[in-house]
């Protein structure tokens, strides 16, 4: 859950890659997976689709146990907000969800307004 990612946990993040436009969405979902690079589009095996995903720069340490990195992937599932407006999250948004536009490398996001199913924020 987005809530429970911490800043440290996200401080060698270098870059967003956005695999779609942001613009029209209202929240992404964030994780931290495990994959086995720094950089690249890594693997998704959800449903729904990858939106986009963290890049980390050359100082990240992978995991001494796995050999893997911590990096965050966002992500929409079929029955989210975009695909379905007047469904499940038509006023609500799931546990870890973010507002997009609240989004940088080493900055977790948050929620708003908007993304909670209010009107469009002025200004994020």
């Amino acid at each position: 859950m987005s809530s429970l990612i911490t800043e440290d946990e996200i401080r060698h993040e270098a870059d967003l890659v956005w695999l779609e436009t942001i613009d029209g969405l209202d929240y992404v979902r964030q994780s931290l997976d495990r994959l086995p690079t720094r950089k690249g589009k890594p693997a998704y095996h959800r449903d729904g689709r990858m939106v986009g995903y963290a890049l980390l720069g050359p100082t990240a340490k992978p995991s001494r146990a796995s050999g893997t990195f911590r990096r965050r992937v966002f992500w929409l599932l079929p029955h989210d907000r975009d695909s379905q407006p007047e469904g499940l999250y038509a006023k609500s948004a799931p546990a870890e969800a973010v507002d997009p536009r609240t989004l940088q490398p080493r900055v977790k996001g948050y929620k708003t307004e908007r993304s909670e199913g209010g009107p469009p924020s002025m200004a994020v």
